[in-house]
């Protein structure tokens, strides 16, 4: 069947559209190097953004994706750099195994801190979070100075996130703050190259690690 010619999108059936639209996306990606559950993670990712060119950029480290699983089926947190991870993620998921997702970056404090330093929220946001949480998953979709931060943080023993979502959107920093992050050893990740990201897709990929989760508990 040819999706993209045969398909009438006259159904309101979510699942139904979910299926088209992963089916679509499998049809125009074609050949690729992504394992099973990988590709689970990056077809979400083409989901949200329609970017193909993104989809086949996602790097993903081995074993990043049982890491993000067994972080989240251990009640650990996710960490979120803004407020829009926050809103689009599925709490439920993360809720009923003992964790939570938190952002800090509209905190009183945290802002208070900012001025302060001359600094910008998202850096204070993520020493906030480090020093509240063990572990968890770090999902930075928004600023870039959120990801060098957590890196810094990593490197001088002060943090040890499970997982580490770094796909930051924008012109300044966001390309090199993923480099910096293809640099940083002994901790999983999942990030792609070049400008390109946001919170939509680190949403996405943070949603279908918590449904890889889901099955793995139900096994």
């Amino acid at each position: 069947m040819d999706f993209k010619t045969d398909f009438k999108p006259l159904t309101v059936d979510p699942d139904k559209i979910y299926d088209y639209s992963f089916a679509i996306i499998a049809e125009e990606m074609g050949d690729h190097n992504f394992t099973e559950d990988e590709w689970k993670v990056v077809r979400r990712i083409i989901h949200a953004s329609a970017d193909f060119e993104l989809g086949r950029s996602v790097i993903i480290t081995p074993g990043a994706l049982e890491a993000g699983v067994k972080s989240i089926l251990a009640g650990r947190h996710v960490i979120a750099d803004v407020q829009m991870i926050e809103s689009g993620s599925g709490k439920k998921r993360f809720q009923k195994h003992g964790g939570d997702l938190h952002c800090y970056i509209a905190d009183e404090d945290v802002s208070v801190e900012a001025k302060k330093q001359n600094t910008t929220r998202a850096i204070i946001s993520m020493q906030k979070a480090t020093k509240l949480h063990e572990g968890g998953i770090y999902a930075i979709g928004n600023a870039p100075t959120a990801l060098l931060e957590l890196i810094r943080l990593i490197k001088e023993g002060l943090a040890k996130p499970d997982l580490i979502i770094g796909m930051p959107v924008g012109f300044v920093s966001a390309a090199e703050s993923k480099e910096e992050l293809l640099k940083l050893e002994g901790i999983p990740y999942i990030t792609n190259v070049g400008r390109k990201g946001g919170s939509t897709v680190t949403v996405a990929a943070l949603n279908a690690i918590s449904i890889l989760a889901d099955e793995q508990a139900k096994k």
